[in-house]
């Protein structure tokens, strides 16, 4: 099976899974997505749901945001992990954008980039949730899976994301970022499966578990 098909047979498999998927992350608008997604480093989306209501109950907008003191955000975050370089580019980026973007979230890549704790990653799931545009962030699920299933040599993020972008339409990108996550929480986790076991992998290298079972 060539990379080709095995992507396409990927996309099969995901879309009868997940035909819908949500995000995961609670929101009400770009705003608050762009914080949930950049607490979400190092944290799970879980926690982060448990953590934002009180956070957007204090300020729900860039406005607010900018106002509300760097230790009164970090102490409301603290359960994310690494609550005081988050809780100083929360207000950071609230600020910039108050000043330079009349309180809205930009929707322009190297906008969003510049902004305080803001990477690539973070700026493509806004970009691709919030604004709709075709974007394919890659996490730790995804990286690892493309690896898992030959779609990626895995040697960088960055060549992953080039990699599965060559393969897949951009119209797929936003919701199959999301498919891959979800299969790789529930089906293909790093523990639960080594390549052998979920039904994707099973399909996608059905010679695989014979020769690891020889070798062990």
């Amino acid at each position: 099976m060539t990379r080709q098909q095995r992507a396409d047979l990927v996309a099969r498999r995901l879309a009868e899974l997940y035909p819908a998927p949500a995000v995961p992350l609670a929101h009400r608008d770009p705003y608050t997505l762009l914080v949930a997604v950049l607490l979400s480093a190092q944290c799970t989306d879980k926690r982060v749901n448990e953590v934002t209501p009180a956070l957007f109950a204090r300020a729900g907008d860039a406005e607010a945001m900018a106002s509300v003191p760097v230790a009164e955000i970090q102490a409301i975050v603290r359960p994310c992990g690494l609550a005081p370089q988050k809780a100083k580019a929360i207000r950071g980026l609230s600020e910039i954008l108050v000043a330079r973007h009349g309180g809205a979230v930009p929707r322009d890549w190297d906008a969003l980039e510049a902004l305080p704790g803001v990477g690539h990653k973070t700026a493509s799931v806004v970009m691709a949730q919030a604004f709709g545009e075709p974007a394919f962030p890659v996490d730790t699920h995804i990286h690892r899976l493309a690896q898992r299933w030959g779609l990626s040599d895995g040697r960088s993020v960055e060549q992953t994301e080039r990699d599965l972008k060559a393969l897949f339409p951009r119209e797929q990108w936003n919701v199959l970022h999301l498919q891959i996550i979800y299969y790789g929480r529930e089906h293909c986790t790093a523990r639960g499966c080594d390549g052998t076991i979920c039904p994707v992998c099973r399909e996608l290298f059905p010679g695989r578990r014979k020769a690891v079972t020889r070798r062990k």
